[in-house]
């Protein structure tokens, strides 16, 4: 066997190549100290406080920590109450955002300053400035703030839909309260849909997101924001690799909405829809299992006047592919009511094109939703009126659907979630807001008090407890 002799010379220069490899490597890895230098002025720290009335001190199975075991637990549980009627207690939030403009608007997560009695805003100059919320949009999780000062440094805002898979990004926040904390890490898709989150095709990275980043931005390697750090998937409570953000597109269009109406105007088709598999797309005479099967309609939507149909699948909206029926939400969304929208659709497996004109979004606060957040702080609801279809596929005289509840809320705690349909209270049937309103204003605190509701097409009874 022959062996093969190499020059001396040649031997150094393979060594140095092997000795240099890591450091070549190294040489191409980003360096985020200039972003941070520049970026880190226009990143504020939020805390809010807010007070809650409890009625009691709940432990164990609802009972009483006893005062002798309360030093094992911190303050983990509130102290009990002094005397036999309710207390108030303040509770306290951190969280993150960054400053668009220099005459002080701030952004941050809807979540991050939901349900405040005050919202302190401290600068990266220790300056601390008590702030206004101009509005909040829950459906995206953006909040718009409003400081009073002028000169203020301001971040650069980028092109969220420039960006690709596996590019570099860096996040600046408050995680646990440590101010201007720096991670960085790689966007690992783009264009997710969560659940419950139809509305944002959240970014995701692999970028340590903590308690505290959330309403902080995210930065491309150009230094420009592409998004909010809003979510992460845990289940341990600190970051596991998956992080979410909100596009910086998305966010700034409800940002100017808010700026402008202090609320958010969207869209709405009212339709059904679900999922395309693949013996579906077979049995509709398609080649792929895209697009958002409708499988009812509000027969006073804009989908029906439109002239769609139960068992249409829509493949675009404006020439947009419709790629998962979780898209289609996003997609009629972002239009303005009483705008056109063009739909693609399949129909007895041949391709037709229909126009329709958008409704308004039924959660944006019609008369009766007005009086059912007025009694808010007694359920934490707020309910919509449903139509005679969806009546009369539950089989019910009556009923109002969950839009949403408030966290730490009666409601919250008896465990009714946004979609049910609520039939009875208190053994009381409830066919409208307004007697749902009436209702509650007659209900003792301090006792259990039925509630029937339908929940994915099943009925089921609840308890809850007035405070």
């Amino acid at each position: 066997m022959k062996r093969l002799v190499l020059p001396s010379t040649l031997w150094v220069c393979v060594v140095a190549l092997l000795t240099l490899g890591p450091v070549a490597n190294a040489q191409n890895l980003p360096d985020f100290t200039e972003l941070v230098e520049e970026a880190a002025p226009g990143v504020v720290n939020i805390s809010t406080s807010r007070t809650v009335q409890r009625s009691s001190a709940p432990g164990f199975g609802g009972q009483e920590i006893p005062e002798i075991f309360r030093h094992f637990f911190g303050d983990s549980f509130p102290s009990p109450p002094s005397s036999g009627q309710g207390r108030s207690e303040e509770r306290q939030s951190l969280g993150s955002g960054f400053i668009i403009s220099d005459d002080g608007y701030v952004m941050t997560n809807a979540h991050v300053v939901q349900d405040a009695d005050e919202i302190l805003v401290r600068l990266n100059d220790r300056r601390e400035m008590t702030a206004e919320l101009i509005g909040s949009d829950v459906q995206t999780d953006v909040a718009l703030l409003k400081i009073d000062a002028s000169d203020l440094p301001t971040l650069t805002l980028g092109d969220s839909d420039a960006l690709r898979v596996g590019e570099w990004v860096a996040a600046i926040g408050s995680p646990f309260g440590f101010d201007h904390s720096v991670t960085a890490g790689i966007v690992s898709a783009i264009n997710r849909t969560l659940p419950r989150d139809a509305y944002v095709p959240f970014i995701q990275t692999d970028v340590a997101i903590n308690p505290g980043n959330s309403g902080g931005p995210l930065f491309n390697l150009d230094g420009e924001v592409v998004g909010i750090n809003s979510q992460i998937f845990t289940r341990s409570g600190g970051f596991m690799g998956v992080s979410f953000a909100i596009p910086i597109n998305v966010a700034m269009d409800v940002a100017d909405q808010l700026r402008e109406d202090g609320r958010v105007n969207r869209g709405w088709l009212g339709v059904m829809i679900q999922p395309v598999s693949r013996d579906l797309a077979e049995s509709f005479g398609m080649d792929d299992a895209i697009g958002a099967l409708i499988a009812d309609l509000d027969p006073e939507g804009p989908a029906a006047r439109g002239g769609l149909q139960a068992g249409d699948v829509i493949l675009a909206v404006n020439g947009e592919e419709v790629e998962r029926s979780s898209s289609l939400p996003r997609l009629i969304g972002r239009g303005a009511p009483g705008s056109e929208v063009e739909l693609t659709l399949m129909r007895d497996g041949e391709e037709i094109s229909e126009s329709v004109e958008l409704g308004s979004w039924p959660n944006a606060e019609s008369e009766s939703e007005q009086a059912t957040s007025s009694n808010q702080v007694r359920l934490g609801l707020m309910v919509a009126e449903i139509d005679d279809a969806m009546r009369e596929q539950l089989n019910i005289q009556g009923g109002v659907e969950v839009r949403q509840v408030e966290p730490d809320s009666v409601a919250a705690a008896a465990g009714i979630r946004p979609g049910d349909v609520l039939v009875s209270i208190d053994h009381r049937s409830v066919s409208s807001s307004e007697e749902l309103v009436q209702i509650v204003e007659s209900l003792p605190n301090d006792r259990a008090i039925p509630m029937r509701l339908f929940r994915e097409g099943r009925s089921l009874f609840v308890a809850l407890r007035l405070e």
